[in-house]
Order: structure tokens, then C-alpha cells, then sequence
């Protein structure tokens, strides 16, 4: 009869020999979660640029805005004899009531927000342009923190309520009011 051995100590690992192959399913998954994360990493990163160019959107138009309410001003300030606002904001680029050349605004700006070269305009009380506004109706990201002379768009819910006005001051004799336009009226 012949004896059976018995082996106590058996290996865990056939001594079969595996491809390297075997080993690229772990190599896939690895590439597909990195491929994951970096996406991720991207769309962050997308919407903190899509903020940032807004915001900057709403700089420009807080200084083109402001370029223009100046020009106006100056305009009806240097106003020979009776003090007008332009007819035409043209007008602000030359004014053609001194035989010399002035000019308040060198160029017409564009919306920065809106992207078109329009704006709305807001008529004085005699029919010239006192300011300008957007024509934009997105909702500002910029709701408070504004300059002093700007403090009434705080809380503004468009782009199309900052409206850029020049208040001629008041006498001093005189209380200062505000001309308010009609309403739907631009």
C-alpha cells in the first residue's frame, strides 16, 4: 500500500503565471477617476472665471457709466448763457455751440454688460439727455459697497436701474431737487 502524504503548508498563489494584462483594469480605473477629478476641477474653475469676467463686466461699466455722466455734466456746466443738456449725446463728443473745438468724451463707449453699442437714455426736464443706463437686464452680482455718488444702486435688482445722471448742484439759496424723469420714458 502506498502512503499518502498529506502537505500542510499549501501556497495561496497557483504557480500558474498571470499576463501582465490582468493588471490593466486597475491601470483603466485609475486614468477614468483622474480624468473624473481633473473635470471637476475644471468646472470649478469655470465658474469662478464666468464670476470673475462679471464682475470685471460690472467695473467697466461703472467707469464708462461715469465717463458719460461727466461728459454731460460738462457739457451743461460750460453751457453759454442758459444752462441746456445735450440733445444728442454726439453732442458730448463735439460741441458746436463755440467757434472752437471742445470735447467732453473722446469716443462713444460701448455696454460693457449689455455688449451692444446702445444705451438707454434718460431725459432732463427740457428734453436733453441728463444720463445714460444699460440696457441690460441681467441681474447685478454688485448689490452694495458702491461710491458715494452711486449709493442709490444698492440693492438694484438689473443692470438697467444703475442709471448714470448728472444733478446740476442747486443754488445755495435753493434746496436741491432731484428731476425725475417720466416713468417710460427714456
Amino acid at each position: 500500500m502506498k502512503e499518502k502524504r498529506v502537505q500542510f503548508f499549501e501556497p495561496r498563489f497557483s504557480t500558474i503565471r498571470r499576463s501582465p494584462a490582468s493588471h490593466c483594469g486597475f491601470t483603466y480605473i485609475g486614468l477614468l477617476l483622474f480624468i473624473a477629478l481633473m473635470g471637476i476641477a475644471l468646472a470649478g474653475t469655470g465658474v469662478i472665471w464666468h464670476t470673475e469676467v462679471r464682475r470685471e463686466k460690472e467695473r467697466e461699466l461703472l467707469f464708462v457709466g461715469d465717463q458719460y455722466r461727466r461728459a454731460i455734466g460738462l457739457y451743461y456746466e460750460r453751457s453759454p448763457g442758459v444752462k441746456q443738456f445735450p440733445k444728442a449725446i454726439e453732442d458730448v463728443l463735439l460741441d458746436r455751440r463755440y467757434p472752437n473745438t471742445q470735447r467732453y468724451l473722446r469716443r462713444l463707449y460701448a455696454d460693457p454688460v449689455g455688449g451692444t453699442s446702445e444705451w438707454g437714455w434718460v431725459r432732463g426736464p427740457e428734453g436733453g439727455i441728463m444720463g445714460v443706463h444699460s440696457l441690460s437686464e441681467g441681474e447685478p452680482l454688485k448689490r452694495a459697497g458702491f461710491p458715494l455718488k452711486y449709493e442709490v444702486f444698492e440693492g438694484k435688482a438689473r443692470y438697467s436701474d444703475w442709471q448714470f445722471l448728472y444733478v446740476p448742484a442747486a443754488p445755495s439759496n435753493q434746496v436741491r431737487r432731484l428731476p425725475v424723469p417720466p416713468p417710460g420714458k427714456n
